[in-house]
């Protein structure tokens, strides 16, 4: 049996930073080293880190990256939407067609560097196989 202290000595060892992870996969790169690619292609996960050789395979995202992007870019999109329309009542159809552009751009721009973040958050926490 392990002496209490001695426990919770093992235990913190055991604990992985968790902001550095997540801002590490915020770059989409592996939250071990911080040197390899995560992704290959654009959601695609490696299988391994071709520096410190994790095995990323059991990564397993789903669709939080995808709920939290459209969390976000709603939020911003709808404070966005009232002040331009507040400040320079544009045309309808201008202020429809320019958001749906800019708020596309910005989705597809963050979904990749969310489903990092996500990546990260499981390998601090040494969740799904990490």
């Amino acid at each position: 049996m392990v002496p209490n202290d001695l426990h919770q000595e093992a235990e913190h060892e055991a604990e992985r930073p968790f902001w550095p992870a997540v801002r590490t996969g915020w770059r989409r790169r592996c939250p071990n080293c911080g040197k390899g690619h995560l992704l290959k292609g654009y959601l695609t996960v490696n299988p391994t880190c071709e520096y410190c050789g994790l095995d990323l395979s059991k990564a397993r995202a789903d669709d939080g990256p995808a709920y939290v992007t459209i969390l976000v870019m709603g939020h911003i999109s709808v404070v966005a939407m009232l002040e331009v329309f507040v400040l320079f009542r544009p045309e309808p159809w201008i202020m429809a067609l320019g958001f749906i552009v800019v708020t596309a751009l910005m989705s597809l721009w963050m979904l990749p560097r969310v489903k990092g973040a996500f990546i990260g958050l499981q390998w601090a926490k040494r969740m799904h196989g990490f």
